[in-house]
C-alpha cells in the first residue's frame, strides 16, 4: 500500500512540476518605473524598416513579429520591453541600456514549461556591461544552462537587439 502511494505522489509531482517554471515575475509596468524612479519617460517607437528591419531578422534569426518597437528613453538610458519565443511559448524581458551597455536584464514573464533558470541573477548578471560588436554579436561569450538552451538563446538574441536598437535611435 505504501509503494502505491509513493507511486502516485511522484507521478502527482512529474505532472505539476513543469508548470512551476511559468509565472510573472515583474509586471512591465513596473519594471519601467523602477528603471526611471522619478518620472516615466513617455514611449517612443523606433521602426523595424529599412537595414534596421533586416539586421534585427538576422539577429532574431526570423522575422519580427511586428514592424515598430516601443522604447522608453531618458538622457542616455533606454528600456525595452521585448519578447522572443523560446522553445514554444514568449519570454518577456526587460532590458535597460545605458550609454551603449547593458545595465540591466529581467525576465518579466516566462511561460515555458521549462528553463526559467535565466530569470536569476546568477544568469542574467553576464549581460552587465555587454556591447553589441559590428557583427551585431555580444562582446562576449554567455553561459548556457543545461535545460534551459532555448530560454538561453532567446534571452541573448533580446540583449543583442535592444543593444542593436538603442545604438539606432536618436539621442536627444
Amino acid at each position: 500500500m505504501m509503494k502505491k502511494q509513493i507511486l502516485i505522489y511522484l507521478s502527482l509531482l512529474l505532472c505539476v512540476s513543469p508548470l512551476q517554471a511559468r509565472g510573472t515575475y515583474q509586471e512591465p509596468a513596473a519594471f519601467l518605473n523602477e528603471t526611471f524612479k522619478t518620472e516615466l519617460p513617455q514611449a517612443k517607437v523606433i521602426w523595424l524598416t529599412g537595414e534596421t528591419g533586416k539586421t534585427v531578422e538576422k539577429i532574431l534569426q526570423h522575422k519580427p513579429s511586428q514592424l515598430r518597437i516601443r522604447y522608453w528613453l531618458k538622457e542616455q538610458r533606454s528600456a525595452w520591453i521585448l519578447e522572443e519565443v523560446g522553445k514554444d511559448e514568449l519570454i518577456t524581458v526587460g532590458i535597460v541600456i545605458n550609454n551603449n551597455k547593458i545595465e540591466r536584464v529581467k525576465v518579466l514573464i516566462f511561460r515555458e514549461s521549462r528553463g526559467d533558470e535565466i530569470r536569476h541573477d546568477f544568469f542574467t548578471q553576464q549581460f552587465k556591461q555587454a556591447t553589441i560588436q559590428a557583427d551585431s554579436q555580444l562582446d562576449r561569450s554567455i553561459d548556457g544552462i543545461s535545460g534551459a538552451t532555448m530560454s538561453v538563446r532567446a534571452l541573448t538574441k533580446l540583449s543583442r537587439m535592444a543593444l542593436f536598437l538603442s545604438s539606432q535611435i536618436k539621442q536627444p
